[in-house]
This record gives structure tokens, C-alpha cells and sequence, in this order.
């Protein structure tokens, strides 16, 4: 049986967390770096945790902002902060309509093997995760924001990990990467990956199909209409 490889997006994907990493990445800058940067108009919208971080350190000119072991630093802090946010009263972390229903279905396949393709780094991603009640052991194979800078490199890790459960390196539409800005729908075509997208953020429809989504959906409440497109 030849098995795909589904990789889900989480912000603006799988879930909502209603400011809690902003606030989080907010104050671990202050806390590690002594600087926020321009953090009231910075788009989040498709970037690692990481590149977040960095980005706003150069545009503050911060001396340290191209150190590896600072932008690390913010980010440690960051999931240090996560869990109170996640948990502050009037916080209110939700799944997206349809989300639960469809890793139900995908989790009941076996010519699939679901994972996750996200910016969080992994820390941030767990606490997520759970805060929205969806178990993080249901994602088999993984890549996170603390495993590189760019989003463009992670389907490359993502891939090579799933050959411990696939038995094999998964290549062009034996990959699907599902999410919800154009940066999800370009950052695998350098291993020929299918993207999906989900207008659940901040792009519209036409915004992720201009970018090159195969499919597009305004949310996933007609799961068994995106299970289509991922097995197409």
C-alpha cells in the first residue's frame, strides 16, 4: 500500500490561540533581548517562531539579532511564557470547525501517515496542541520552527523523518502540506509536494489558490470533501 504523507499548518490551520504566542514572543523579547522591535504591525502570517524573532531584532539593530544562541534564547523563553498565556483568564484557545472530524478520518486510513509543518518550534507546538484538546501523538512525523530558520527547509526534514514510519523517502504528491497562507502553498515545491489551503487566516481564497494551492477550502467543515482532494 503506498502511503501519503500529510502535513498540517497549525495557527490559523488546526487552531486559533487567540494571542496567547504573540503576547508570549511579545515579552520574551523584552525579557531576553531587552527590545521588542516593531512588533505592533509585523506579520507573523507564515514564519517560523525563529525567523519571527530574528527579524524583528534586525529591525530593532539589535547587536546580537544574528546570533544563533540569542534568537534561541527568545525562543526558550517564549515557551517559558507560552503555557501562562494559553492559560490566562479570557484566553480563548479553540479548534477550527471540521478539524477534529478530519484527523478523525485521516487517523482511521491507513495509506496515511499524518503529520505536522509549522513555525511553532516544537515546545510552543505541544502546548498548543493540547490547550485546543488535540492530542499531539496522533502527528507521526514532524518539522518545526526550531529545526530551522526557513520555512522552505522544513519539508526537506519532514520528509527524511517520515522514512522511519513510511519505509521510504515520500516525494511529489505522495506529500500534502495543508495550511493556511501562501507560504504553506510554496514551501514544498522544491520535493514536488501538493498543497492544500484553508482560508481560516488571514488570506482569502483567491490569495492561497494564486499562490498554488491544488485545493482550496473557505474552513474544513466538509472534511470528507478535503479528504478528496488529499487522496486526488
Amino acid at each position: 500500500m503506498r502511503k501519503k504523507l500529510i502535513l498540517f499548518d497549525l495557527d490559523g490551520t488546526l487552531l486559533w490561540s487567540d494571542g496567547a504566542g504573540r503576547a508570549a514572543i511579545h515579552q520574551a523579547l523584552v525579557d531576553e533581548m531587552g527590545t521588542e522591535g516593531p512588533f505592533k504591525d509585523f506579520p507573523f502570517a507564515g514564519k517560523t517562531d525563529s525567523s519571527i524573532a530574528r527579524e524583528l531584532l534586525r529591525s530593532a539593530n539589535h547587536p546580537e539579532a544574528e546570533s544563533d544562541k540569542h534568537v534561541k534564547m527568545v525562543c526558550d523563553r517564549y515557551v517559558e511564557l507560552l503555557e501562562g498565556e494559553l492559560q490566562a483568564p479570557g484566553r480563548k484557545v479553540r479548534v477550527y470547525v471540521g478539524v477534529h472530524e478530519l484527523l478523525e478520518k485521516l487517523g482511521a486510513r491507513k495509506d496515511a501517515v499524518v503529520g505536522l509543518l509549522t513555525g511553532n518550534v516544537e515546545g510552543g507546538a505541544t502546548l498548543k496542541l493540547k490547550a485546543a484538546g488535540i492530542d499531539p501523538d496522533q502527528f507521526l512525523v514532524s518539522a518545526y520552527g526550531s529545526d530551522a530558520f526557513s520555512r522552505d527547509a522544513l519539508p526537506p526534514i519532514a520528509v527524511t523523518r517520515a522514512a522511519t514510519v513510511m519505509g521510504r523517502v515520500p516525494r511529489g504528491k505522495d506529500v500534502v502540506i495543508i495550511g493556511d497562507t501562501p507560504a504553506d502553498m510554496t514551501c514544498g515545491k522544491g520535493i514536488g509536494a501538493r498543497a492544500i489551503g484553508v482560508a481560516t487566516g488571514p488570506f482569502k481564497v483567491a490569495e492561497l489558490e494564486a499562490a498554488g494551492g491544488f485545493a482550496v477550502f473557505e474552513d474544513f467543515s466538509m472534511p470528507d470533501m478535503v479528504m478528496t482532494a488529499i487522496f486526488a
